[in-house]
C-alpha cells in the first residue's frame, strides 16, 4: 500500500478519496487553486500545494504542476477523482514517465474508449452488443442523410469525442436532418475541437443502465449494474442499483458483456461500461446495447458501494500499489437497495440555471450518507461545478430505501443559494418512480410540475414574519402598553413580491400573526406550535434574510428600511447577467438594431454557455461589457434604448 497519494481533483471526490485514506493510514496531499485555498478538501488532507488561478485551465488541469507537486511533497501515487484530468491519457503518461503510479487504467485503455465509433467498433469485435448505426469517416451530410435514412428514423447523432449530451441531437424525419447535423456538428467543435458525428438508431422507451467493472489490467469482474435514467439534458440525477426490473437472466448478461468490454482493452481498476436498453417491454437479455466506457470512478458509484459492502477507492488503491484482484466474482452478492440523488445549487424553475452564493446553512439528517466538498460558510464558486453534495441512502428493498431517500431530502437544510432540493424532492415522490417505470424521458415528460418551486404556506409566512422581527427565541420579547399589547408590523420579499404581517405579543409564549389573506396563534414552547398544532419547522437566518424549512426550504429577504432602491431606475432594456460567471463573446455594437430573441452576448459560467437575448426589438443603446470580463450576478452587460 502507498505511503502517501496527491489526489488531482477537488471537492466531494477528493474528500471521498481522503476519507479512505485516513481509514487505511494514507498520507494525503490535496492540490486547489487560488479560491479554493480554504476549501474542504484542503483542510481534510495531510497536506496542501497551490496551483494558481481560479480557471481550470490555470489550477487543476495543470498536469506538469500536478507531477510537480506529487514529487516535491514525497507522493507516490496520483488519484485523480473524475473530471479534470481523470480521462486524459497523455496525463497518465507524464504521471508514469515522473516515475510515479497513476491510480487508474493506461493510457492505451483510455485512449481505446476515448471516441465512441472506435471504441463501439472495439466492441463488437469483442462479442459486445452495440446499436445499430453509421460510424464510419464519411462525413458528407448527404451521406450521413442517407445513413440515416437506412437506419430508420427516429435516429440520434451524437458526437464521436462527446460527453454529458454536447453534440447530440434527436432527429425525428428526414426534413428535420439537415439541421439537426449542423447544431451537433457546431457544438461538437466547440466543445471538443473534433465535429465528427456518428448516427444510430433511436431507442424507443430507453434506459440508461451501467455496470461497475473493476480490473487487474489482464482479469477483470464486475459488481452489477445501477440505473441511472433519471436524467434531464443527459445529465444524471438520480441514480439506484439494483435496476428495478433486473432479472437474474439479463444481469448475467449485462454482467458477462461488460467484463468482455473491460478485458479485451485490458483495463486496470474502477470503470462504468454504459447501456442504452430498449425499456418498452421489460428488461431482456437482448434488449442492451453498448453505449461508451466511463474510464475512471464514476460520480454515482456509492450506490454500488452501499450494496455491495465494497470500498471502490480501497480497490483502486491496492490493485494500484501492485496487489491482487481483492475479491472473485463470485464472492460478490447484492444486498439491499441504494438510491443517490445530486445536490445542485441551480434554479430548477428557472431552466437550471447554475446559481452561486454562500452557504449560510448546510445541515445532513443523521444515518445518510452525504458526500460533500462543502461546508455552510463555503461558497459556491462560479468556476467549478455547482454539486453541493450526494444523499445517498440504503435500505433492505427499493420501497424502503425511497421512503429513506424522501425523508433525507426533506430533512436535508441548505440555504445562502437556490438549489435543485424542492425539483429532487417531487423527483422521489414521481408515481412512475416508485413504481419503477423509469426512462431518460421521465423528468422531460413531466418537467413543468417537478420544476416549479414550492410556494411558501401561510404557516411558513408566518414565521418568516416573526423572524424578521427577531421574535423567533426561544422567549418572546414580551411587554406591556397601557392598554393595548406589543404590535409590529413585518415586511417580508419573496421572489420579488413584498408582503407584510401584523404581529401582536399575547403573553405566554404567544403571537397572533395577520397575514394578508391568513391570520395565525403561533407559541414557541421548545418547539412550534401553529393554531394549536405541532409543526416540524426550523427558523434561520442569513445576512438580510430569513429561512423557514419545512419539508422544502423557503428564503425571505427582510428589506432595510434606510436602503435606497437602487433599481428603482433601471431602465426595461437593460440585460443582466443572470449569475456572475465570464463574459465569453458579445455580438453587437451600439447602435445595432435587433430583434427580439437576437443574440446579445455569450456568459460562460460553471462550465456552462448561456446566450442572452435581446428581450425586444429595438436599438442597442450602450455596451457596457467587453469579451474576457469577469462579472458579477445582476451586472448590465447591454443596454437597449428607451421605446
Amino acid at each position: 500500500m502507498f505511503a502517501t497519494i496527491l489526489i488531482a481533483n477537488r471537492g466531494e471526490i477528493a474528500c471521498r478519496v481522503i476519507d479512505t485514506c485516513r481509514r487505511l493510514g494514507v498520507r494525503t496531499v490535496a492540490v486547489h487553486s487560488d479560491v479554493d485555498r480554504g476549501a474542504r478538501h484542503v483542510a481534510m488532507a495531510d497536506e496542501a500545494v497551490s496551483l494558481g488561478g481560479a480557471a481550470p485551465a490555470d489550477s487543476y488541469l495543470r498536469g506538469d504542476a500536478i507531477i510537480e507537486a506529487a514529487r516535491a511533497t514525497g507522493a507516490e501515487a496520483i488519484h485523480p477523482g473524475y473530471g479534470f484530468l481523470s480521462e486524459n491519457p497523455a496525463f497518465v503518461e507524464a504521471v508514469e514517465a515522473a516515475g510515479l503510479v497513476f491510480i487508474g487504467p493506461s493510457a492505451s485503455a483510455i485512449r481505446a474508449m476515448g471516441l465512441k465509433d472506435a471504441a463501439k467498433d472495439l466492441m463488437e469485435k469483442a462479442g459486445v452488443p452495440v446499436v445499430p448505426g453509421y460510424r464510419g469517416e464519411n462525413q458528407d451530410p448527404a451521406h450521413l442523410a442517407r445513413q440515416a435514412g437506412d437506419i430508420g428514423y427516429p435516429v440520434l447523432i451524437k458526437a464521436v469525442a462527446g460527453g454529458g449530451g454536447k453534440g447530440m441531437r434527436r432527429v425525428e424525419a428526414p426534413d428535420a436532418f439537415a439541421d439537426a447535423l449542423e447544431a451537433a456538428k457546431s457544438e461538437a467543435a466547440k466543445a471538443f475541437g473534433n465535429d465528427h458525428v456518428l448516427i444510430e438508431k433511436w431507442i424507443a422507451s430507453p434506459r440508461h443502465i451501467e455496470v461497475q467493472v473493476f480490473g487487474d489490467g489482464t482479469r477483470a469482474l464486475h459488481l452489477f449494474e445501477r440505473d441511472c435514467s433519471l436524467q434531464r439534458r443527459h445529465q444524471k440525477v438520480i441514480e439506484e442499483a439494483p435496476a428495478p426490473g433486473m432479472t437474474p437472466e439479463m444481469r448475467a448478461a449485462m454482467g458477462d458483456a461488460a467484463v468482455r468490454a473491460a478485458e479485451a482493452i485490458g483495463y486496470s481498476g474502477a470503470g462504468t461500461v454504459e447501456f442504452i436498453v430498449d425499456g418498452s417491454d421489460g428488461l431482456r437479455p437482448d434488449g442492451f446495447w453498448f453505449m461508451e466506457m466511463n474510464t475512471r470512478l464514476q460520480v454515482e458509484h456509492p450506490v454500488t458501494e452501499a450494496i455491495t459492502g465494497v470500498d471502490l477507492v480501497e480497490w483502486q488503491l491496492r490493485v494500484a500499489s501492485g496487489e491482487p484482484l481483492p475479491a472473485a466474482q463470485e464472492d460478490l452478492t447484492i444486498e439491499g437497495h441504494a438510491f443517490e440523488a445530486r445536490l445542485y445549487a441551480e434554479d430548477a424553475e428557472n431552466g437550471f440555471l447554475p446559481q452561486t452564493g454562500r452557504l449560510t446553512h448546510l445541515r445532513f439528517p443523521p444515518g445518510v450518507r452525504a458526500e460533500t466538498g462543502v461546508r455552510a460558510g463555503d461558497t459556491i464558486s462560479p468556476w467549478y461545478d455547482p454539486m453541493i453534495a450526494k444523499v445517498v441512502v440504503h435500505g433492505p428493498t427499493r420501497a424502503t430505501a425511497l421512503l429513506s431517500l424522501e425523508r433525507a431530502l426533506a430533512r436535508t437544510r441548505v440555504a445562502g443559494t437556490v438549489t435543485n432540493l424542492a425539483f429532487l424532492r417531487r423527483l422521489a415522490r414521481h408515481e412512475g418512480f416508485r413504481a419503477g417505470d423509469v426512462d431518460t424521458g421521465l423528468i422531460d415528460r413531466d418537467i413543468a410540475a417537478l420544476s416549479a418551486r414550492p410556494e411558501p404556506s401561510s404557516q411558513v409566512r408566518a414565521l418568516a414574519a416573526l423572524a424578521a422581527l427577531g421574535l423567533d427565541r426561544p422567549q418572546w420579547q414580551e411587554g406591556a402598553h397601557l392598554w393595548t399589547p406589543l404590535a409590529w408590523t413585518a415586511r417580508l420579499v419573496s421572489r420579488g413580491d413584498e408582503m407584510t404581517a401584523r404581529v401582536e405579543a399575547r403573553g405566554g409564549g404567544s403571537c397572533r400573526v395577520t397575514l394578508e389573506d391568513a391570520a395565525h396563534d403561533v407559541t414557541r414552547d421548545g418547539g412550534w406550535r401553529i393554531d394549536g398544532a405541532p409543526v416540524a419547522a426550523e427558523v434561520a437566518h442569513g445576512p438580510g434574510v430569513v429561512h423557514v424549512f419545512d419539508d422544502d426550504a423557503h428564503s425571505f429577504d427582510v428589506p432595510d428600511p434606510l436602503a435606497v432602491d437602487a433599481a428603482g431606475g433601471a431602465a426595461s432594456g437593460l440585460v443582466e447577467a443572470p449569475m456572475p460567471g465570464l463574459v465569453k463573446a458579445v455580438f453587437v455594437k451600439t447602435g445595432a438594431t435587433v430583434a427580439q430573441g437576437d443574440r446579445l452576448a455569450l456568459l460562460e459560467a460553471m462550465k456552462m454557455e448561456h446566450v442572452l437575448t435581446a428581450p425586444r426589438d429595438g436599438t442597442v443603446a450602450e455596451v457596457l461589457a467587453t469579451a474576457g470580463t469577469q462579472v458579477e450576478a445582476g451586472a448590465p452587460l447591454i443596454r437597449m434604448e428607451e421605446e
